[in-house]
């Protein structure tokens, strides 16, 4: 374990310092991401303003402010895309050092992105959740988190990001095969949006609909951690939900190592 440590470490550490070192980039797409964030709270307003319904989907307006942005805070440290830096070694060819190095090319990735996790989670988003908490008993006059539920949310979230970069790396070894994977990473942002529940609650589609997304990862990588700070899950269907999420990083893990086995048998090198 202690080797392991050591010999990933340097990777997270070089992420994080190449993180800090381009301020000005990431903190344009904080703001423009948080902008859309306020885009959708104004849009979820207007809609439980022109009803007279207490709830939506589940959610009272109050607890639709706390998940726009917890989407938002949840969205900045679990969805670190590792399959873009799949591509682009397979585009420069440097993913053929990566395989003479005696190192694993997943868990380096991995390492990487536990880099990126925890900057984005030290600079924007802890400051976005403190800010939200605020809110909530200055403005919304609620309680604060419950700290079991913030622990457990804690718990989920590491899941989550797990479950996200072990999906992202069995979808950029698309890369293997197409060389170039700019179009279809807009494609799987924008199914993951929709399908995480980061555009629409979940709760929002039929009942139908909720057992398909039950049966998908997607559903586990925001929607789950973020209805679990709500304390929208309680006694065995916590457990279940926290055990599916078990169940899906073994299951991604496994699946990697199977496409991972497959795409290296027919690795064409371009540059290098």
């Amino acid at each position: 374990m202690n080797k392991t440590l050591k010999i990933y470490k340097p990777f997270a550490m070089n992420e994080l310092k190449r993180q800090m070192a381009y301020k000005a980039s990431f903190y344009l797409f904080l703001v423009i991401s948080l902008f859309s964030s306020f885009i959708s709270y104004f849009l979820w307003m207007a809609i439980y303003g022109s009803t007279d319904a207490n709830t939506l989907g589940g959610l009272s307006q109050n607890e639709m402010v706390i998940y726009i942005f917890m989407v938002y805070v949840t969205s900045s440290i679990v969805t670190i895309s590792i399959s873009e830096w799949v591509s682009e070694d397979v585009v420069k060819g440097s993913v053929a050092m990566n395989l003479i190095k005696p190192i694993d090319y997943r868990m380096s990735l991995i390492s990487r992105a536990i880099g990126t996790m925890i900057y984005q989670f030290m600079v924007p988003s802890i400051l976005v959740w403190i800010g939200l908490e605020v809110y909530k008993v200055t403005v919304l006059g609620m309680d604060l988190t419950h700290l079991s539920n913030i622990i457990l949310y804690l718990l989920s979230s590491v899941m989550s990001f797990l479950i996200f970069v072990l999906f992202d790396f069995c979808f950029g070894m698309i890369a293997f095969f197409t060389t170039y994977i700019f179009g279809m990473l807009m494609v799987k942002d924008a199914l993951i949006s929709f399908l995480a529940g980061q555009l629409i609650p979940l709760s929002f589609f039929p009942e139908g609909i909720q057992r398909i997304f039950d049966f998908l990862p997607f559903s586990s990588m925001i929607y789950t951690p973020v209805m679990i700070y709500l304390g929208k899950y309680q006694g065995s269907e916590l457990i279940f939900v926290l055990s599916r999420q078990v169940v899906w990083v073994i299951l991604l893990y496994i699946l990697g190592d199977l496409i991972w086995r497959k795409v290296t048998k027919r690795l064409v090198v371009l540059g290098g």
